[in-house]
């Protein structure tokens, strides 16, 4: 079985609220909220995946320095098994915009098990609320 390694992020705001983002018409999952993030790529960190990944989803710049390493994901899909770092940020600089035609929304940590979620990202919740 393939192992997939993508790194993912909590973005809290000042309000200690927790930046989810849809998935896009014509991506795996469409439709389910997840943490930003994506692919680690031949030859980057977890955390340089990260920087990428998020200048190019949402716009924004965060430093390595501000990421917070916070809990993982280890799931078996069909096709594939995911490991998936997860960090916490609370600092970065630029406006949040979804750039992939991705919905995003800013949800308080005791409603993000209200939207539905890829089953790797359930178990992640009790450490990210904890963070808050």
């Amino acid at each position: 079985m393939t192992l997939i390694l993508v790194s993912a992020v909590a973005l809290i705001d000042d309000r200690g609220h927790v930046l989810l983002a849809q998935r896009p018409e014509g991506k795996s999952m469409a439709g389910l909220w997840e943490f930003p993030g994506g692919k680690v790529e031949a030859g980057e960190t977890p955390e340089a995946a990260l920087v990428r990944e998020l200048a190019e989803e949402l716009g924004i710049t965060v430093a390595e320095a501000d990421l917070e390493p916070l809990t993982f994901a280890s799931h078996g899909y069909e096709r594939f098994h995911l490991l998936m770092p997860v960090y916490a940020c609370r600092r970065w600089t630029g406006e949040v915009q979804g750039r992939e035609g991705q919905s995003l929304a800013w949800v308080p940590g005791e409603e993000m098990a209200q939207y539905p979620m890829p089953p790797a990202d359930l178990p992640l919740l009790p450490a990210i609320i904890a963070r808050l």
